[in-house]
């Protein structure tokens, strides 16, 4: 998979799936397999045997991965494509819609 547009701490909503229209700040990315895990997204229920960390064992709510091509970055309130231009001898991610540079 190539470079991905989406990193970790940028706050992304999501346009397909059982959790459309919803918002989160992006936790993980896995490059490799082009997936995503957003805050409050994607929910799974996970059952736990007990070990060091959680004694008592039990039901875990925890977020799963997303496909990329999911989300959309959201740029002043409003979703946007994101592109890479090269500024001087880096590159550098910018808002397709406004063209501001995002880091």
């Amino acid at each position: 998979m190539s470079m991905l547009k989406i990193k970790k701490g940028d706050t992304v909503k999501v346009i397909a799936g059982k959790d459309k229209d919803k918002e989160g700040k992006v936790i993980a990315v896995n490059q490799k397999d082009g997936k995503v895990v957003v805050e409050g997204v994607n929910m799974i229920t996970k059952h736990a045997k007990p070990n060091a960390a959680n004694p008592n064992g039990g039901i875990i709510h925890q977020e799963a991965p997303i496909d990329v091509s999911n989300v959309m970055y959201i740029h002043k309130g409003k979703v946007t494509r994101v592109g890479i231009k090269v500024d001087g001898d880096k590159k550098v991610r910018y808002a397709k819609s406004t063209g501001d540079v995002i880091d």
